[in-house]
């Protein structure tokens, strides 16, 4: 029988110092150290008798600030309060530790740390009406009570509704109780949330550093601050991330990915990128993996395919994974250069895969680092401008690999986490102007900080695979990884048709728009690129990344507040209203930044949708105009070609002016801002970020301009203002801003450009009576400005 320390009743309480601002606590089997970061941020670790040093964190890269504390002998307790901030209560006997915020106990352990041989880690109780989500990336409930969750970085191939275990995985739960407990532990594992007992929530892992920490939040967004504050924040990724890619399994030929850009370009569908799937080093699927060269038979001129493709303001990104088959290009070099993981005896591991008899890099070693960062670095200089990271999990790593810094099993879930790093700090050493783009489907707690932009696997290509796409994204956004999203369309086709698959390609692209990188994907039986769609489907899904490309404006500043906030781009209803216990588990319905709700459409021939609108607005469907009140459940028609969205009462929205082919197109010259008037929010305001859309930096280096607009509804009529601050080189000298009304029900009185009394017809405006929409345009450079327009009435006859 397998005990542990605690089960057995041998832990206890000796006694108690202040070391610094650090609580340590002796027991009967080890010591106790309570470590605040800040005053909402602390770090319990455990030393078992005879362990004096844990490991290095992989997830926290925050120093401790410094924090007033007090600790006090309770007689059976001890407190141990945070000034403003989290307090620890350390019961002596039993020993337990409870946590509590603003007065409200917000976690306890059960067991806390234990022993069972095999798995070590924490247990903590769950209260009765909590949420716990997290746990990385899986297809669940929100909620991921009741159950056990594998920590170990895993494919699902063509997953559903329903998959435990997949590529990104967290040992990580956030907590309706406005929490975070990171398990700060890197090794395999499991989380069990309350599935072997409903009110016990278990960090199992075999080995490595014993200690866990507790970031608490006054709200959801203040959470993400605190907890993004610890592990890192997403930098501002390149501006034409946001736009439309042209990807599939694969390209063959240089020859197919020029015609395939031709086509977009003379069907008028934007794009900005294409992604290269493995046939770029190789003519077959297996025997080319690790060449990481050009196949020159089929890509005999790839210099001068980037220049051409770059001329059409599209990115060239290449596919790149970390195993050296042993009949690649590179085998010889990477055994002769000691960068590929070893056996017991210190020789390199190889081993069979789908993709041949292979090795792997071993990218915790400086030297395999510096090896495979070369790789990269002379394709970069060749015009490359991003990265697909693949197999990262990485996909076959067995338990007998020895890395330079650990063994697999110990290394395994951050392998991903690792190879973003290694390319994120290559831009920074060679190219630190340039925004990197790290597309990768595994990663760890923390990953953000690397660039890493993660997809959600090999999802199958049915409604069934859509479904849990927005939970996903969400779960993630609240982990701290914002830019979570899925191969639009679906990826895996199991003997489909075009046409069988026409639906579901529409309602997956429409919905995609919405989502944090506009990606279709797809094995290539089925075309994922709309240009090859015609009639109805290509009709729709045009018209939908059209709009993409029009919300660019609004998707950078969320973009600008995630890399300042940690607030992700797409969020769940509670965070807009938190108290409401029925959110607590609603995934299919999101907001969209903080203007708004959006509700996709996955079941075939769905052709309305429920759905709950917060509190405390009115809502405004995007397409129709029509006005529902908040605080309701709504049905609302969903025909082919509407995605159901609605926009918040109030809300100024930045659009793009122009109609865009590329990202590159859009210079913050011309913007619109669309405002939907309501009268029973008196002043709303939004502040609009913009830069030169590519110099990392920016943020750090304040390159850039904010652009606030406020918008004041009185009886009236309403005043619109408009203030600038900062500066990049290369900003507008003047702008053209529309105001794009919604709401206003008569053509007005007035519209005054600085002043409230100037004539209608002196301004450069226009009036859509049908829709109520009042179009107000102004020539700006940049000085404090207020545009007043005064109600008409109606005339009489």
């Amino acid at each position: 029988m397998i005990f542990s320390s605690w089960s057995m009743g041998q832990r206890s309480f000796k006694s108690y110092q202040l070391n610094g601002q650090n609580l340590e606590i002796t027991t009967s089997d080890g010591k106790v150290v309570l470590r605040p970061f800040d005053r909402q941020i602390i770090e319990t670790q455990f030393y078992p008798n005879g362990v004096d040093v844990l490991p290095l964190s992989e997830a926290v890269i925050m120093a401790p600030n410094k924090v007033e504390v007090s600790a006090k002998d309770n007689g059976t307790s001890i407190s141990f309060q945070l000034e403003d901030g989290i307090k620890a209560e350390i019961k002596k006997k039993p020993f337990h530790i409870s946590y509590f915020y603003n007065q409200e106990k917000i976690l306890s352990e059960s067991k806390g740390y234990f022993d069972a041989d095999t798995l070590k880690g924490f247990k903590f109780e769950i209260q009765e009406d909590e949420a716990l989500y997290g746990g990385g990336e899986r297809a669940l409930d929100l909620d991921r009570r009741g159950h056990r969750l594998p920590l170990y970085n895993r494919a699902h191939y063509a997953n559903e509704e329903f998959a435990i275990q997949m590529n990104y995985g967290m040992p990580l739960i956030i907590s309706s109780k406005k929490y975070a407990l990171l398990y700060d532990n890197a090794p395999i594992g499991f989380i069990d949330v309350g599935e072997r007992k409903s009110n016990e929530l278990s960090f199992e892992t075999i080995g490595g550093r014993s200690c866990y920490v507790v970031v608490a939040g006054s709200d959801f967004k203040d959470l993400l601050y605190q907890f993004t504050t610890l592990t890192g924040r997403q930098p501002l990724p390149p501006r034409w991330m946001f736009g439309n890619f042209s990807s599939r399994f694969g390209y063959h030929t240089e020859e197919e990915v020029l015609s395939t850009i031709a086509e977009f370009r003379k069907q008028e569908v934007p794009v900005d990128a294409i992604i290269l799937d493995l046939y770029w080093f190789g003519p077959d699927v297996k025997g080319s993996m690790g060449t990481l060269d050009w196949y020159k038979p089929n890509f005999p001129h790839p210099t001068q395919m980037i220049d051409s493709l770059k001329k059409e303001g599209v990115k060239t990104v290449l596919i790149t994974e970390p195993f050296i088959t042993t009949t690649s290009g590179k085998w010889d070099e990477a055994v002769e250069k000691g960068v590929l993981a070893k056996d017991k005896f210190g020789k390199t591991y190889v081993y069979d895969f789908f993709f041949g008899e292979t090795g792997l890099v071993d990218v915790f070693d400086p030297k395999a680092e510096d090896w495979f960062w070369n790789i990269y670095k002379g394709l970069v200089d060749q015009g490359v401008t991003g990265w697909w990271g693949d197999l990262g999990e990485p996909e076959v790593h067995p338990t007998e690999i020895m890395h330079k810094t650990g063994t697999a099993d110990e290394l395994h879930n951050v392998y991903g986490h690792q190879w973003a790093k290694v390319i994120y700090d290559g831009y920074k050493k060679d190219f630190p102007t340039e925004r990197p783009f790290i597309l990768m489907r595994s990663g760890y707690v923390g990953s953000q900080r690397y660039g890493m932009v993660p997809w959600s696997g090999d999802v199958n290509r049915t409604f069934g695979g859509l479904t849990p796409q927005s939970q996903i994204s969400m779960t993630m956004g609240l982990s701290g990884v914002p830019y979570m999203h899925s191969d639009l369309g679906g990826f895996v086709n199991s003997d489909l048709t075009q046409e069988e698959v026409t639906e579901l390609y529409i309602r997956w692209l429409e919905y995609g728009v919405f989502q944090p990188v506009y990606r279709p994907h797809a094995q290539e039986a089925i075309p994922s690129e709309v240009i090859f769609y015609k009639g109805e489907a290509h009709d729709i899904v045009k018209k939908y990344i059209e709009y993409r490309y029009k919300m660019l404006p609004y998707n950078y500043t969320l973009a600008y507040e995630n890399a300042k906030t940690g607030i992700p781009l797409l969020r769940p209803l509670f965070m807009e209203e938190t108290d409401n216990p029925e959110l607590k588990n609603i995934s299919d319905t999101y907001m969209w930044g903080d203007a708004y709700v959006v509700a996709p459409i996955t079941k075939k021939g769905q052709r309305n949708r429920k759905l709950y609108l917060p509190k405390g607005n009115n809502w405004y469907h995007l397409w129709t105009g029509k006005s529902f009140k908040g605080g309701e459940w709504v049905t609302v028609d969903a025909p082919l070609d509407q995605l159901p969205v609605f926009v918040k009462g109030g809300s100024i929205i930045p659009l793009a002016s122009k109609k865009l082919q590329t990202i590159e197109d859009y210079h913050g010259e011309e913007i619109t801002l669309q405002i939907w008037r309501d009268n029973s929010e008196a002043t709303t305001s939004r502040t609009i970020y913009d830069d030169d859309g590519i110099t990392s930096g920016n943020i750090e280096n304040k390159n850039f301009q904010l652009i606030d607009v406020m918008s004041e509804v009185s009886k009236k009529g309403m005043t619109v203002s408009l203030a600038l601050s900062g500066n990049y080189s290369g900003a507008p000298k003047t702008r053209e801003i529309t105001l794009e009304i919604h709401n206003v029900d008569h053509y007005p009185k007035s519209v005054g450009i600085g002043k409230k009394k100037q004539p209608t017809e002196n301004c450069d405006m226009g009036y859509d009576k049908k829709n109520k929409v009042l179009y107000v345009t102004i020539h700006w450079d940049g000085t404090d400005q207020k545009v007043y327009i005064i109600d008409g009435k109606v005339k009489k006859k």
